[in-house]
């Protein structure tokens, strides 16, 4: 039988959802996971995603350390217990590294390249991947009955750009770009903003939050963005701590992505 703790993971994101599948995967044994991201990540919920690492030079979430290195320290990053991030947005580190395991969890809704021929499992997150084809398993990122679920044969449900409901509200939690420019903002995370609030600024035109709650997610101050880009996320539920710890999708997401490892591999 495969010796489970010495696969290696190759998550292509480290973003709030693909940390969610990560978390999983290492708290259950996983240890050899590498993430692949981008050189500016814009996560908005920031502190519950690895990619940070990539504009601090780490970030712990839920107790799990991740670090910035480059490729040639994935194996030292690994020997000192915690995840390497690498910035490679192609996917290079694919080809060198020679996974076992590949999870595309950029969230493109279209396929960016991925190919089943990558690793002896790879895994498409969402829509824009047909399991049987381009992926071997796809996992449904659409909140409902089949969230989190394992499709082996076909493609996930479109992305309906809504968000979950909480607390009665959906679409309306979501902070927006009212116009191309340079958003710019004094909040942080984890602040609490009233109904009617001004969160921030793009080009001067503000930013205004729809409900009152603690804003879970936002974007960095002083970054770019078009017209109607996500800049933030406010949590109606007025729990602050909610703020540093993953999604129920993400970790319904991880939970899929560990499912459909274990059982490739406790086949084997």
């Amino acid at each position: 039988m495969t010796d489970l703790t010495k696969l290696t993971i190759v998550v292509r994101s480290a973003g709030d959802l693909a940390t969610g599948i990560v978390l999983r995967l290492y708290r259950s044994g996983f240890k050899r996971i590498v993430m692949l991201e981008v050189d500016r990540p814009l996560a908005v919920r920031r502190r519950v995603a690895f990619s940070e690492a990539v504009w601090l030079g780490e970030n712990i979430v839920e107790g799990v350390t991740a670090r910035m290195v480059p490729a040639a320290d994935i194996e030292a990053c690994w020997a000192k217990g915690e995840l390497p991030v690498v910035v490679d947005p192609e996917g290079e580190t694919v080809k060198t590294l020679r996974p076992d395991v590949v999870v595309d969890a950029i969230m493109a809704k279209r396929n960016l390249g991925t190919s089943a021929d990558d690793a002896d499992l790879v895994i498409g997150i969402g829509p824009g991947f047909s399991a049987g084809n381009d992926v071997h398993y796809v996992i449904e990122t659409c909140r409902g009955h089949h969230l989190g679920r394992v499709i082996r044969e076909g493609e996930a449900l479109p992305n309906t750009n809504v968000p979950g409901m909480i607390e009665g509200f959906a679409i309306e939690r979501l902070l927006r770009a009212p116009v191309e420019g340079l958003f710019e903002t004094t909040h942080d995370i984890g602040d609490r903003v009233a109904k009617g609030a001004t969160v921030g600024t793009v080009n001067g035109e503000p930013v205004i939050a729809a409900v009152a709650g603690v804003l879970r997610g936002l974007l960095r101050t002083e970054t770019p963005t078009p017209r109607g880009m996500k800049l933030g996320d406010i949590d109606p539920r007025d729990q602050v701590e909610f703020c540093d710890t993953a999604s129920d999708k993400a970790i319904a997401i991880g939970g899929g992505v560990l499912e459909a490892v274990l059982e490739k591999y406790n086949r084997a």
